[in-house]
């Protein structure tokens, strides 16, 4: 059990404390006054008081960040058993209904402490039962409301068995959410884990890939000028240059993919990318695709090359679910508050009824006929990676899918 636990443990007890010292002082205040039962007040009251300084320490105690053993811990309920003892002996014994609460220190204990603790509170709770049985004061003849005092034991019996449930209501029901919590967590973090195993061994790849391509495209670029140099006709020269910007774009998007790696690296800056110009750079590779951008870039001049890929890799989702779909609309809207930045980008595929898009619950997962996948994986590891959030639901106003994210603190202050 770790500190923080430990701490939140011993919270617990010193709030059950506080209410164990109002129920005790409640029960000798009816019993000793309207029920007109003779007990020795002065024991018991001290009893009582005893248990309140404790819990002051105890509460005090709980608010400090030192190391909290589970000797510490024993030695709280190990407290609570001896007051328990003194407590129930001055007040009949066995004979006493609330004697049974000598059961909660061990289910307590249960909760908290390693087992060889745990069998010690059973023998200190044993111990002071036998003890408060052995040592007893036994209970006087009462007269009035209650004929006998089986009858008080009977009413103790019900305000115990009252107290009984609302504890283990309470108690039993955080630890049935904590545990659920624990489990919605461990199943997070297992995808997780398999998403970013699933990426890395990709981010190898492509390092490998890269280093493969970058002399073919620099050959490739070498040849297209020459090609261009002896054009003869205007056109010839347009397709040429085309040809030359497409490589370019390819080799720089060859080299960037080393960049995450090599940023902040010895005393190096990170680097940083334009947002205007990652678009741009996307429509000259996809210049069929009628892009609809609302919103500005400005001030988006110097953001995380992460960010320049995540849009990347949704426009170009949402061109293909276009596509598909056979249209080439796509809707992009940017915009920057507070330095957060708010992206959505919609496409006008067939949306959610047929091809059944969603955050991947499953690595690689794709509708795309000879799509591979990655793109919205990438995406959530990215959104995640920078500490922000990723949404995606269906267009409200025809067919397609908005997918939007949103990055806090993109913008230096």
């Amino acid at each position: 059990m770790d500190n923080r636990a430990s701490l939140s443990f011993i919270r617990l007890l010193a709030n059950l404390r506080w209410l164990a010292v109002a129920g005790q002082a409640v029960t000798v205040l009816i019993v000793t006054g309207p029920l007109g039962v003779e007990l020795p007040e002065t024991p018991l009251w001290a009893g009582i008081g005893a248990l309140a300084l404790f819990n002051v320490y105890a509460t005090w105690r709980a608010r400090g960040a030192g190391e909290v053993s589970a000797a510490a811990l024993f030695s709280h309920i190990l407290i609570d058993v001896l007051l328990l003892t003194w407590m129930v002996a001055w007040s009949g014994g066995v004979e006493n209904p609330f004697s049974s609460l000598f059961l909660l220190p061990i289910a307590l204990s249960i909760l908290a402490l390693p087992s060889r603790w745990v069998w010690a509170t059973a023998a200190a709770s044993m111990a002071g039962y036998c003890a408060s049985a052995l040592l007893a004061r036994e209970l006087p003849h009462v007269h009035g409301v209650f004929s006998d005092a089986f009858s008080i034991h009977k009413a103790g019996m019900m305000v115990t068995f009252a107290v009984s449930v609302a504890v283990v209501l309470i108690f039993f029901t955080r630890i049935a959410a904590a545990w659920r919590k624990s489990e919605r967590e461990v199943a997070r973090l297992r995808e997780q884990f398999t998403r970013n195993e699933g990426i890395i061994a990709l981010a190898t790849h492509a390092a490998s890939v890269a280093h493969e391509l970058n002399t073919p495209l620099g050959t490739l670029t070498l040849m297209v000028e020459d090609l261009a140099s002896e054009a003869t006709t205007d056109a010839q020269r347009e397709e040429y240059t085309t040809m030359r910007s497409l490589l370019l774009v390819c080799r720089d998007r060859v080299r960037e993919l080393a960049t995450p790696a090599e940023a902040g690296r010895f005393g190096t800056p990170a680097s940083s990318v334009d947002l205007e110009r990652v678009i741009e750079r996307w429509l000259l590779i996809r210049p069929v695709v009628d892009l609809r951008r609302t919103g500005s870039t400005a001030g988006l001049e110097r953001v995380d090359p992460a960010i320049g890929h995540l849009v990347l890799a949704l426009l170009n989702n949402a061109a293909d679910a276009g596509e598909q779909a056979g249209s080439n609309r796509v809707d992009l809207h940017v915009e920057v508050e507070r330095r957060a930045l708010r992206v959505s980008i919609r496409d006008y595929g067939v949306g959610f009824e047929h091809a059944q898009p969603m955050l991947p619950a499953t690595l690689f997962r794709t509708n795309k006929p000879g799509g591979m996948g990655i793109g919205l994986a990438l995406s959530h590891a990215t959104v995640e990676r920078l500490g922000g959030t990723l949404s995606m639901q269906a267009a409200s106003d025809g067919p397609g899918v908005v997918v939007s994210f949103e990055l806090p603190a993109v913008l230096e202050a």
